[in-house]
């Protein structure tokens, strides 16, 4: 996650609203029809395009994801490298990196 797009994530406003549009789309991800449990921006943000609350929070802007789903729109998108993912909350990670549990392991993703 960038720094500039970090305070806003963990906003309240933000939780409330990808809940919000989770619940509107009944959990269900817009592309496979699987268990959606992100909410992805279609235009992505920026950092001039955060203050924009019709970006940020705008339905019009969301779609509801599953993790396999949110992935495969990132890899494809951007120059992520090998080895990094993102979790069921939308953070990047490492593989190898700790989990809260204390294991190292990255969690499976099921391919659709």
């Amino acid at each position: 996650m960038q720094p500039w797009a970090e305070k806003f994530y963990k906003s309240d406003n933000w939780k409330k609203t990808r809940y919000a549009y989770l619940v509107s789309q009944n959990f269900i991800c817009e592309r496979c029809g699987g268990r959606a449990t992100m909410v992805h921006h279609r235009k992505y943000l920026t950092e001039q395009r955060i203050k924009d609350p019709e970006l940020t929070v705008g339905f019009g802007n969301l779609e509801a994801l599953c993790e396999a789903c949110h992935d495969a729109e990132h890899k494809a998108d951007s120059p992520l490298r090998e080895g990094f993912f993102f979790d069921k909350d939308g953070m990047l990670q490492f593989v190898g990196a700790e989990n809260e549990d204390g294991s190292a392991e990255a969690p499976r993703v099921a391919k659709k």
